[in-house]
């Protein structure tokens, strides 16, 4: 080849190199000024030292290893090699490789090395757990062995045996590939002798080490008997424990004795003792670890196998349900009433409200009324948190922030999505249970800049975010002007609902008529903003603008990393491969750069051993607004503990099953989890902190252990934070999951598996997914008061019905926060499910008679979150039913516009919940219809009729009497709740007229 030919190929894999080099330099120092400006270096270096010092341990025993294994094949090659066509040919390959031999040597032990080295690395969490490791308290109940020695000892031992095998294994390549080359190993020899004295103690020492492994090997599988898939139920089984678990034993005795027999041929010096080990050992494996535990299973367990297996399914169901923290479960048998009677309609609905705004319907009332600009935008589902209404009292609201998703369309280039375009603007909320005349939700914070009476009760706060879910990877701060939020040119903002022109959902009959669906091609509420040319202000931001119809500012935050000096500002040029930001004149040594922006990335990246909610949640704490980030601490080590895929446990009607947690163990398999950390991400300068929620958590106090000073103690927290936290919804997913089959505590009933639910599809029809747990506040039967809740439903494995209600208190500053509780409902005795329920509003002629018309328009038609509650002693369905006008136009948008709702068989429509539920009772309270075709009643039995449809009549008067005193009640007027009083006094004249009547 021409020179210049020979030279460009070393050159291009230099120039390779360099680049590869300058990228993972640039990525490498970036990360560490990253972590640097959030002030967790500390994560950084441990993590950095461990994976260093792994990486350097493992590559040091492969390069040992295998390198002194080539080296004494190579120092016992033979002196005088025997004359064949074999050799002959090898004769080629040694002149070849002889000359070289040491640059073999060494590249071949380096690659080694590098690629153990690498793999070991990875391994950082095992050993930092194993280093760190505290004890959980809590023993097996096979080998009463500490559950820290299955959750951090079992597993890296596991690792180390795992390269130790590998570097033997390497080595006893290497070693046949050397001899075989200088004549050690023969393929051809016309005397016998295949290997020289010294490649068969070589080998045989190798061998041995192999299964002196293998005997340790053994030994340790014992121990991992307790996560045993063999049986019907995870963990040891009766096989395990009476079979298995002695053939291991047996195993391991027998390979240490053929570990001994080749290490003796060091003395014997040939292949018969290595060969009849090797025989012992396969021979063991097949007849008592294979053909034994067989036996035993097919011959004594299954014919007998519930009466066998039942202490081991103790087992499992004891610890899954401690592992995933619902052994202190409240389980209530619950015998549900279907029908009520008037006194206790009246007496239930007082007090009582329901959550009708569907976070993943008025999320596009969101966008329509609060999106302001088109370049804002609100998840497609909203969270709900609860804030003070004017009057102090707490209610479900419906939260957001109003997040920049980029620049318009039309101008979106380098400098306005990085430079220009920011940041978010202010925090939107609407009470969930109020609806104004028009379907609308009713906001308490909204418009830019914000107000109504949330930031009364809340007070200032820094209302411009930076960091969320949305918008750029990164963006540069204190360089150009950033636009802020837009201004109206006529100095008028249009009105929004308000609490004031709110129809309050509230349990109880109503007369009004059913209302007509609002036009939803409501325009689109503008913003409230100083005039045109008006300069915008705010104490907690750095200096503001306006220039014509938008406000500029300019972040004066401490987040994100400031560019000092043109060297950083090559490294992120490098990282994000952009030259702009060395073109750029307006960057200085000021600027910032903002990025890892999402509050998950940010908590995944200064915590990599936990696992986040996939739901994080924005509030306003102490002046400002913060996203709240549930975390937890996992394993898959838990002994007996039934083990799930964690990803799938989470998916729902609301998530697409992509979610890939971080922290989570191979495969996303996990067997134990505690909502251990409550984390917070500041939304204006992304301060990150951690805190300790569940501080007994063993696997928590590991990690703090291997992470000094990373995690705050639960105290730290600010009460207006403790006020906004919340039961997690994957972590109640999860447990959940488990609850289905291991609500079950008798081990025969759990080998039957007749009483095993299942979570019941999205009755909407939305998706095929399992329906979607629901936040509400719910007066669970047996307390005093109404608590903020997590709830979902659960039907027989195969059937619809209902088959239990579960909740879990979410309110933080509950005693029983945390508490699980499941009302189960009676097997003989059917109860609609959520399927049977949304089937009977289409079926029912009532409920077709109003949403016939709306089908048949041109509106859509949506029907929101089916909610189950508790009411009166049974179960109550409500499901808001929403109306879109021109098809779900992109100027329109959904309007609650009637309400179904269901109490036994029964069920109704309403055009808000009191007429819905008036309606409920009134055809549940009708007297029957006679018959047709049966013969009247005789005619001196007339006196005792007429007096019983008197009763009828009185008792439906004084219940129409009922409805109108309550309803002027509720507007506080004196007269009304004297008209009320007399009403239910005479509601219980005409029961007791109607029941001496009869």
């Amino acid at each position: 080849m021409p020179r210049r030919s020979r030279l460009l190929a070393p050159v291009a894999a230099t120039v390779v190199v360099i680049i590869a080099g300058l990228m993972f330099a640039a990525n490498f120092w970036t990360d560490y000024m990253w972590f640097q400006s959030v002030g967790y270096t500390s994560v950084f270096l441990t993590e950095l030292w461990t994976r260093v010092l792994l990486f350097a341990v493992a590559a040091l025993v492969m390069a040992v290893i295998v390198g002194a294994s080539i080296f004494f094949a190579y120092r016992a090659r033979p002196g005088i090699r025997p004359m064949s066509l074999e050799q002959q040919g090898l004769d080629r390959y040694r002149q070849s490789i002889d000359p070289h031999r040491k640059l073999f040597f060494w590249l071949a032990v380096g690659a080694l090395a590098l690629l153990s080295g690498a793999a070991a690395s990875g391994d950082w969490r095992s050993y930092l757990q194993f280093a760190n490791g505290v004890d959980f308290g809590v023993t097996d109940p096979e080998f009463q062995m500490d559950v820290a020695f299955y959750a951090f000892v079992y597993p890296f031992i596991r690792i180390l045996l795992g390269y130790l095998y590998a570097a033997v294994i390497l080595a006893f390549i290497a070693a046949v590939i050397v001899h075989y080359l200088y004549g050690g190993v023969r393929l051809q020899n016309d005397t016998g002798q295949r290997a020289t004295p010294a490649a068969r103690v070589h080998l045989s020492v190798l061998l041995g080490l192999f299964v002196l492994l293998r005997s340790g090997s053994y030994w340790l599988d014992r121990y991992g008997l307790v996560f045993s898939e063999r049986g019907y139920t995870f963990g040891a089984s009766y096989t395990d424990v009476h079979a298995v678990k002695t053939a291991l034993t047996i195993l391991t005795v027998i390979s240490v004795i053929c570990a001994v027999l080749f290490f003796a041929n060091i003395y014997f010096k040939n292949t018969m003792v290595p060969m009849a080990s090797l025989g012992l050992l396969v021979l063991s494996a097949v007849i008592v670890g294979a053909a034994y535990p067989e036996i035993v299973q097919r011959f004594q367990v299954n014919p007998n196998e519930q009466r066998l297996e039942s202490p081991y399914i103790e087992r499992n169901i004891e610890s899954t349900r401690e592992a995933y923290g619902i052994d202190d479960a409240d389980v209530v048998a619950y015998d549900a009433t279907t029908e009520l009677s008037a006194e206790e309609l009246v007496q239930e609905a007082q007090g009582t409200t329901v959550r009708l705004a569907d976070p993943s319907v008025v999320s596009q009332t969101f966008q329509q009324m609060q999106q302001v600009r088109g370049f804002y935008q609100f998840p497609e589902v909203l969270e709900v948190d609860r804030y003070p209404d004017a009057d102090g009292n707490l209610i479900d609201t419906i939260v957001a922030v109003r997040e920049l998703d980029g620049p318009p369309s039309d101008q979106d280039n380098w400098l306005n999505r990085h430079l220009i375009y920011t940041h978010g603007y202010g925090f939107v909320a609407a009470a969930g249970t109020q609806i104004d005349a028009e379907g609308r939700p009713v906001f308490t914070e909204y418009n830019i800049p914000p107000r109504g009476e949330l930031s009364d009760v809340v007070g200032d706060y820094q209302e411009r975010v930076y960091y969320g879910r949305e918008g750029a990877g990164y963006v540069i701060v204190q360089a150009e002007e950033e636009y802020d939020y837009p201004l109206d040119e006529e100095g008028e903002t249009a009105d929004v609902p308000t609490p004031e022109d709110a129809v309050e959902p509230e349990v109880g009959p109503s007369p009004d008529d059913a209302q007509a669906p609002a036009d939803a091609d409501t325009e689109t509420t503008d913003e409230e903003a100083p005039a045109e040319g008006e300069e915008a202000t705010d104490d907690d931001s750095g200096a503001a603008g306006s220039s014509g119809s938008q406000a500029y500012n300019r972040y004066d935050g401490s987040g994100g990393v400031q560019l000092d000096s043109f060297f950083e500002r090559i490294l992120y040029a490098i990282k994000y491969q952009e030259p702009n930001i060395l073109l750029n004149s307006a960057i200085t040594g000021d600027s910032r750069i903002l990025y890892e922006r999402d509050p998950l990335d940010r908590v995944e990246k200064v915590a990599p051993f936990l696992t986040v909610d996939s739901r994080p949640y924005p509030a306003i704490v102490d002046g400002k607004i913060v996203w709240i980030v549930d975390a937890y601490t996992t394993s898959d080590g838990y002994p007996y503990a039934n083990r799930i895929d964690f990803t799938q446990a989470v998916t729902d009607t609301f998530t697409d099953g992509t979610l890939q947690p971080v922290g989570a163990l191979p495969g996303n398999q996990v067997n134990y989890i505690r909502n251990s950390v409550k984390a917070t991400v500041d939304a204006y300068d992304g301060t990150v902190t951690l805190y300790a929620w569940d501080e007994e958590d063993p696997v928590l106090k590991t990690w703090m252990s291997a992470f000094p000073g990373v995690i705050e103690d639960r105290d730290e927290m600010s009460d207006q934070l403790i006020d906004h936290l919340r039961y997690p919804d994957d972590l109640f997913k999860v447990q959940r999951e488990i609850m289905r089959e291991y609500h079950v505590t008798n081990a025969a009933a759990y080998y039957g598996g007749q009483d095993f639910w299942a979570v019941p599809n999205d009755p909407t029809g939305a998706t095929d997914r399992p329906e979607s747990p629901y936040r509400q506040t719910i007066q669970y039967p047996g307390d005093e008061e109404a608590s903020f809740s997590l709830t979902t439903t659960y039907v027989p494995r195969g059937r619809e019905n209902l088959a239990a209600f579960m909740a879990v208190n979410s309110d933080p500053r509950s005693d029983d926060y945390g508490q699980l509780k499941l009302l189960e409902l009676p097997r003989s005795t059917v109860i609609f499910g959520p399927g049977q329920v949304q089937n009977a509003f289409d079926a029912d002629a009532n409920v077709r008679e109003v949403l016939l018309p709306l089908e048949q328009s041109n509106a859509e038609v949506t029907r929101g979150n089916l909610l189950t509650l508790p009411f009166a002693g049974g179960l109550l369905y409500v499901e808001p039913l929403y109306v879109q006008a021109g098809g779900g136009g992109a100027a329109s948008f959904p309007l609650l516009q009637q309400v179904m709702v269901g109490f036994g068989e029964e069920v109704a429509i309403g055009s808000n919940l009191p007429d819905a539920l008036s309606n409920l009772f009134d055809g549940a309270a009708a007297p029957p219809a006679e018959p047709e075709g049966e013969e009247e009643a005789p005619e001196e039995e007339a006196p005792e009729s007429e007096a019983g449809s008197g009763g009828d009549q009185d008792l439906t008067d004084a219940l129409n009497e009922a409805v109108e005193a309550w309803e002027e009640s509720r507007e506080g007027q004196e007269e009304a709740d004297e008209r009320l009083r007399e009403a239910l006094e005479a509601i219980e004249e005409a029961l007791a007229e109607q029941e001496g009547g009869d």
